[in-house]
């Protein structure tokens, strides 16, 4: 990870906000050989104690399964919008051009959990997604022999978060006339370009006091 102080936001309520609004995230693991395996899946955040959890389930039997059944040891990386940032406008045009991001890694240590618990994140999962009390597609609503077949093909786990690594890059190290030309073209940008800007744009006072 790019660990530079600037590029680092003080407030872990922010950075959680940032993990749920991304939160289709890559589950990146390691198997007994040492082999690299990785999956997007959406995650569930769950707090016990002061504890940060990761909650989400995945397919049973496949190399991923197996992966994390040799090692707990697992890596989940939120990234939001990024986009290119020309050196063209930039104060010194004669610099290096760069990239704009927002990213977060979460260490942890996986545990897989029981049939009961997998049903709860099931249900967990379609309530927080749908985000719609009346939606035909809850989990609850869905028929009982389905979720038989679905629970049997899949498994649910927990991440015990051990460590939280983040870097927001959003021109932090730039002059203010540079940074003014930054925003001023990504807010003209696509929509990534776009929200960059918009993250650029509530961190501006705090980089230049009036």
């Amino acid at each position: 990870m790019y660990n530079l102080s600037y590029y680092k936001e003080q407030d872990a309520e922010i950075v959680l906000a940032f993990m749920k609004k991304y939160s289709f995230a890559i589950l990146m693991g390691v198997d007994a050989e040492q082999k690299p395996v990785a999956t997007q899946i959406p995650f569930l955040f769950v707090e016990r104690d002061g504890q940060l959890y990761l909650r989400g389930h995945i397919m049973k039997g496949n190399d991923h399964h197996k992966a994390f059944e040799a090692n707990k040891k697992v890596l989940a990386v939120f990234t939001g919008p990024h986009t290119y940032v020309s050196a063209s406008w930039y104060s010194n045009q004669k610099q290096a051009s760069t990239w704009n991001y927002m990213s977060v890694h979460a260490h942890g240590e996986m545990s897989f959990l029981g049939e009961q618990e997998l049903l709860a994140t099931l249900d967990d999962t379609t309530n927080y997604y749908e985000n719609d009390p009346s939606s035909p597609s809850l989990y609850k609503d869905l028929p009982e022999d389905y979720v038989l077949r679905l629970s049997k093909a899949i498994i649910a786990f927990e991440i015990k978060v051990t460590s939280l690594d983040h870097v927001f890059k959003l021109s932090q190290n730039r002059d203010q006339q540079s940074f003014e030309n930054i925003l001023d073209k990504l807010q003209n940008g696509d929509a990534d370009a776009q929200a960059v800007a918009l993250e650029m744009r509530n961190r501006k006072d705090q980089l230049f006091p009036s």
